[in-house]
């Protein structure tokens, strides 16, 4: 084990920027693409449609490198707390998927999960899937916030 303080804060930011940006990756390859369900803005027209899809792609990808370089930074100190990490990891992820499900869908109606005629099920699916990401996140955080060991950094 490193005698590195780690930066638990820094990994904690650094993995939800990472997580946000994967779970919002993983939403428009599977269900924007390769399902087909959905854009992300679908109350237009398909060039709109097509256009807010490579905007999400933009933001996720924005996402995605500011979270691989603030961890790169980290662990260039050696100042990487794994547990506070993967707790981010869980938090960024499963708060994407929470707010897509409830802002995107149901406040704004940006898109459905799915267009059929009984959408509970899909809806059900899709935001308890982000709520437990976000319990395990905060499990894992409350366990970080009490170990000795996510005091020491490493890589």
């Amino acid at each position: 084990m490193s005698k590195h303080p780690a930066d638990a804060r820094g990994s904690l930011i650094a993995t939800s920027f990472f997580g946000i940006g994967l779970m919002a990756a993983i939403d428009e390859i599977v269900f924007h693409q390769i399902l087909a369900w959905h854009h992300f803005f679908d109350r237009s027209t398909q060039t709109v449609g097509l256009i807010s899809d490579g905007l999400l792609h933009s933001a996720e990808l924005l996402m995605l490198a500011a979270g691989f370089y603030l961890f790169v930074q980290l662990s260039s100190r050696r100042a990487v707390s794994r547990l506070h990490g993967w707790a981010g990891l869980f938090l960024g992820a499963g708060g994407f998927q929470l707010f897509d499900g409830i802002v995107d869908h149901k406040i704004l109606r940006l898109h459905q999960v799915r267009y059929v005629d009984n959408l509970l099920l899909y809806d059900l699916a899709w935001n308890a899937f982000g709520a437990l990401l976000l319990a395990i996140g905060f499990m894992i955080w409350r366990t970080a916030r009490s170990s000795p060991a996510s005091l020491q950094g490493g890589r």
